[in-house]
């Protein structure tokens, strides 16, 4: 990927190298930076002439059976750690460590003051997460060890931890030989801010995730915010969940898509613009204060009304044995069906 988008800047003229870091930064953001339960399987990265870009992620959980999608948009990107996303359609989780959260500054600026001092010694406090042991620690020798007056640690700052379930590091979550020798190399680099950082040679979510542990118990700063994926509903699943895929209505919505975009094609590029904004601008409406059933009524009567739209899963072609092919009403079934 990186490769191709140097290769279009050279064609289009524009800076690839600039895409390239983007796309490694993007990626990072949505492995490290958020870790929801998610591994990154599917990157796309989609350029224009004028070097505008959107990117579309993928990720699955294969102990849940369930997806989620990460879309970012370069229009309106201020920042890739502070709530960047242009939207994550997935199942909400709750909290989860979400680094990318406006409200996680704190935890960012407490990571990059760790990463000023002896490597021993934050693996010491990740193995043994005893906040006593940051108090009167040296910084390296010769490192800047400037932390922000708010980060140091005081007494109080046990009181606000939020700590997960169970509060020992296992080696499936860091390997401390592994983690020392990150940081070590991450000093000799010195990142000057989390972006950076993210973007470190041999900087994981695991090394991430084990900075963010020892921030939160060392400066009270902490790591866990809720969860910014909004499940999408409009079209169902088609493993199923949280009701099969109402082709019928998939179809329909094809259909409106193709004649929208070929409308669109008649309108000057100026108007088409404004047209995409005024959808989105009424989505975001309805979003806000729209009201409709809960969501256990919503499903309850989608899967109800399943059968008469043409409801479709995986399962359904597992339990026939059919090939993909035509469906019953004589309409190419999609992918995977």
């Amino acid at each position: 990927m990186p490769q191709e988008l140097l290769e279009v800047g050279e064609r289009v003229g524009i800076d690839g190298g600039a895409l390239a870091a983007t796309s490694r930064l993007v990626a990072k953001a949505d492995s490290a930076a958020v870790q929801d339960g998610f591994d990154l399987y599917l990157h796309c990265f989609v350029v224009a002439d004028d070097g505008k870009w959107t990117v579309v992620q993928q990720g699955m959980n294969p102990d849940r059976r369930e997806a989620r999608r990460y879309h970012w948009l370069s229009e309106g990107l201020d920042s890739f750690v502070e709530n960047p996303h242009a939207a994550i359609e997935g199942t909400p989780r709750g909290r989860i460590v979400n680094l990318a959260e406006e409200r996680a500054h704190r935890a960012r600026e407490a990571q990059m003051a760790l990463l000023a001092w002896n490597p021993e010694r934050v693996t010491a406090a990740v193995g043994q997460w005893r906040p006593e042991i940051a108090r009167g620690l040296p910084a390296e020798p010769g490192a800047a060890r400037a932390p922000a007056p708010d980060l140091e640690w005081t007494p109080a700052a046990r009181l606000h931890l939020t700590m997960p379930s169970r509060h020992d590091v296992h080696a499936s979550d860091v390997v401390l030989r592994r983690l020392r020798g990150t940081i070590a190399a991450a000093q000799t680099a010195m990142p000057p801010d989390f972006p950076s950082l993210l973007l470190t040679p041999g900087v994981g979510p695991r090394t991430v995730l084990a900075l963010a542990m020892a921030a939160e118990v060392v400066f009270g700063a902490p790591c866990r915010f809720s969860d910014p994926a909004r499940f999408s509903l409009a079209l169902g699943g088609k493993d199923g969940h949280p009701f099969p895929v109402p082709l019928a209505v998939y179809d329909a919505t094809i259909r409106v898509l193709k004649d929208a975009v070929s409308r669109a094609k008649r309108l000057p590029g100026d108007d088409r613009l404004a047209a995409i904004e005024r959808l989105d601008r009424q989505a975001r409406l309805l979003e806000r204060g729209g009201e409709g059933p809960r969501f256990e009524e919503f499903v309850a009567r989608e899967r109800r009304r399943s059968h008469a739209l043409g409801g479709r899963s995986v399962a359904d072609r597992r339990a026939t044995g059919k090939a993909a092919g035509k469906s019953r009403r004589g309409q190419p079934n999609l992918p995977g069906f």
